[in-house]
């Protein structure tokens, strides 16, 4: 492990144990990954306002804020957590928009093997479906759903991934292999949506 993440895993733990003036060297060490983070997941939203992956972290550190008893293993730990929140808010926000305007009659989004979908979004129903099957798949097979929320919703390379979870390379591509067919075989049902998902 590398200084910087044995720096990072310390201020995580310091952080956990309630002390709060961590957090000014804390969120800038961490404030840039999360932000591409947030640009990566938010390729997937249809007309994203150009200060949306900002106001995707501010409420990301709002709940990481009050997630005080997690015990933080090291910087993928916190990586890991950060993407699965990431997720939960997307999905938040799809169901919220989709509350609002039902519908849209945009194209079906096709996903390719860098998990870039071609018209670079997904419409609100979609991401809940995608939610929902990602949901099914989490309950058989957890591992595969974490690497699913770490490429889709966080946008990690393969390599990242594995750093993340401790994997081989090999072993995160396999997985995504099948994941992606697992995914779209499940939410095939409603159209196209995710064709290579």
């Amino acid at each position: 492990m590398s200084r910087q993440n044995d720096d990072l895993t310390i201020q995580l733990q310091q952080w956990a144990q309630g002390h709060a003036e961590i957090a000014d060297t804390l969120i800038p060490a961490v404030y840039a990954e999360l932000r591409r983070m947030a640009g990566s997941a938010l390729k997937h939203e249809n007309n994203s306002p150009p200060t949306a992956a900002t106001s995707l972290v501010h409420d990301l550190f709002l709940r990481l804020a009050n997630e005080r008893q997690i015990a933080w293993q090291n910087r993928a730990h916190f990586f890991g957590i950060a993407a699965r929140m990431m997720r939960q808010l997307l999905v938040a926000r799809a169901r919220n928009r989709n509350a609002l305007k039902r519908g849209g009659g945009q194209q079906a989004s096709q996903l390719d093997d860098e998990h870039t979908p071609s018209r670079d979004w997904l419409e609100p129903e979609e991401l809940i479906e995608l939610n929902r099957a990602l949901e099914e798949l989490e309950s058989l097979d957890a591992q595969k759903a974490r690497i699913v929320e770490y490429r889709f919703f966080a946008g990690l390379s393969i390599e990242e991934t594995a750093e993340a979870m401790s994997l081989s390379p090999a072993t995160v591509k396999r997985h995504w292999e099948f994941a992606r067919r697992w995914l779209h075989h499940k939410v095939s049902g409603a159209g196209e949506q995710l064709k290579e998902l």
